[in-house]
């Protein structure tokens, strides 16, 4: 499954993943390869990625929209917290 993830001014993350966890409005929710297309917006929090090798990268977001669609899942986050 790939996953993309953007702010306004970069590209936090592109490439092949095995899951990844967002802040959804009505609560945390996990997208695993062939989920059903979804589009919803994102809350600040913990944005979860898991790779193939099985590390777990955490990133901070304040909110956003999230897409997923046949194996793909964009996420644009309105900004990273640092």
């Amino acid at each position: 499954m790939k996953l993309e993830i953007y702010t306004p001014d970069q590209t936090v993350f592109e490439g092949e993943i095995n899951s990844v966890t967002v802040p959804g409005t009505s609560g945390a929710f996990e997208v695993l390869k062939d989920h059903a297309p979804i589009i919803s917006t994102l809350e600040s929090g913990k944005l979860i990625v898991r790779t193939a090798d099985k590390q777990a990268n955490t990133y901070q977001i304040k909110g956003g929209v999230v897409e997923v669609m046949q194996n793909k899942v964009i996420v644009l986050a309105d900004g990273l917290v640092q």
